[in-house]
């Protein structure tokens, strides 16, 4: 097996190629300097000439607020480069993931959205990404598309590393409590992913560590596994406007990945011990 993983400088990516390696799988992982995705052709033939069997798509426009403004370039990111990867593997007969996100639905209610549930992005993000899922569909059949939120890994920026800067300079903060969802340890994720590439289980499916909490309880585990003393301040979402909506429940039924024998991801708060001794080590 050959895989081509986009964005390997990304938190994803960056532990795909990781998980990739251990097992001793040729891959190859790409960024921005590789080629650009927002020019469809030279997408198309990177792809076409490296010749692989599975495409890992972890690249994207992530920048959700960024993205209300920059309409064009979040959309020939994520949906035309996408589409543009997707026709390449379609041409070649390869095996497809996309990285999708929550953010497709609406965020409303209390409910555990399944992968069939109706999709209502709120925002440009959710929009293009959703844009990025239709492509792949319309292009191939051997396809996974993945869907995850509330992104932790050693590479890159997060909000665990967040909290942690912020905790050098304060003794208290304002986090949100009312936006409801799943924090999604890469380590456990590109495990996943490079298991799913191995099978032929195509579909949607969500994939994020188990259990639910809110940005602010997610802070508060953060600073006790940290050993921090810090006050975390719940507040709702209208006292932090941000310029993108944000869904308010992003609760996603994982049923589908037991289903399917793929196995469920552990819990958040186990991921986040393990993510601390990970940060720990590399100082």
């Amino acid at each position: 097996m050959k895989v081509l993983v986009t964005g390997a400088n990304g938190q994803l990516g960056f532990d795909v190629c990781r998980e990739l390696e251990n097992r001793k799988v040729e891959h190859k992982g790409t960024c921005r300097t590789d080629f650009d995705l927002t020019n469809e052709d030279e997408t198309y033939s990177y792809v076409m000439n490296y010749k692989p069997d599975v495409v890992i798509h972890c690249a994207a426009w992530t920048a959700v607020d960024k993205a209300e403004d920059q309409v064009d370039v979040a959309k020939a990111v994520n949906i035309n480069g996408t589409k543009a990867i997707a026709k390449a593997c379609k041409d070649l007969d390869a095996k497809m993931v996309y990285i999708s996100t929550d953010y497709v639905f609406p965020g409303n209610g209390e409910q555990f959205y399944e992968p069939d549930d109706e999709t209502e992005p709120l925002g440009i993000y959710g929009m293009t990404k959703l844009g990025g899922e239709k492509a792949v569909q319309e292009q191939i059949d051997k396809y996974f598309i993945v869907r995850i939120s509330w992104v932790f890994g050693i590479h890159g920026n997060n909000f665990v590393k967040t909290m942690l800067h912020l905790a050098e300079t304060r003794n208290e903060i304002s986090v949100v409590c009312d936006q409801i969802g799943s924090p999604t340890y890469t380590v456990d994720l590109a495990l996943l992913l490079c298991n799913m590439v191995e099978s032929e289980k195509y579909g949607v499916y969500h994939a994020t560590n188990e259990g639910v909490c809110s940005w602010a309880e997610f802070a508060e585990e953060i600073f006790r596994v940290a050993g921090k003393n810090m006050n975390v301040r719940s507040i709702k979402s209208s006292e932090y406007p941000t310029h993108a909506v944000r869904p308010l429940n992003s609760r996603m039924s994982k049923d589908k990945l037991e289903e399917m024998g793929f196995g469920r991801l552990p819990t958040w708060q186990d991921a986040l011990e393990r993510y601390w001794k990970e940060l720990s080590d590399e100082v």
